[in-house]
């Protein structure tokens, strides 16, 4: 078991990476988050995205709250259902999780689906869209009660990114303040 010390909050997008306009990397510069490279953004291979994330919380002794958009939302389920190092990870705030099992994004994106649905060992909360074009909500919903994590929805925000005009979406990190008092 870990001694109770700050966390590291892990930055953990999805497809493509997350832009200059993006509230995950406005995070980064503001409040100096890491974020979790990978190899390839473009061509995410599920194992490769797991070991990468397993990699950077062994490479700390404390605890990490994941923050993850999209895939990265797909991503902390997978890493979750096969590592034993679960209990590095205080928490997650999950936001916009993509429905990759619908038939276009499976083609897309080959090798995310289907999706983990064992419970998260660490608390997690599943922000969504009612209008995400990645995700139906009640796909968004249905996940969260999979992964035993809160839902919050938040209206008609698209896909929780850049083009929802959320800037460095304050609303987002209070949420992820919420999570850090979690015992």
């Amino acid at each position: 078991m870990f001694v109770r010390s700050a966390p590291r909050i892990l930055i953990l997008p999805g497809w493509q990476n997350s832009g200059p306009d993006h509230w995950q990397t406005r995070w980064e510069r503001v409040y100096g988050y890491q974020r979790v490279e990978q190899h390839d953004w473009m061509r995410p291979l599920r194992g490769d995205w797991i070991a990468q994330l397993e990699e950077v919380l062994l490479a700390s002794d404390n605890p990490a709250v994941l923050v993850a958009h999209s895939l990265g939302c797909i991503q902390v389920a997978a890493w979750a259902a096969h590592s034993r190092n679960t209990g590095r990870v205080r928490a997650a705030l999950l936001v916009a999780p993509p429905d990759v099992e619908r038939d276009d994004l499976r083609q897309q994106l080959p090798g995310w689906a289907p999706v983990a649905q064992q419970a998260l060992p660490f608390c997690s909360i599943v922000v969504a869209s009612s209008d995400d074009p990645f995700g139906a909500f009640d796909r968004a919903a249905e996940r969260a009660r999979q992964w035993r994590s809160a839902l919050l929805a938040i209206g008609a925000r698209g896909h929780i990114n850049a083009d929802s005009g959320l800037g460095d979406w304050p609303e987002g990190h209070l949420l992820l303040q919420d999570l850090l008092k979690e015992p």
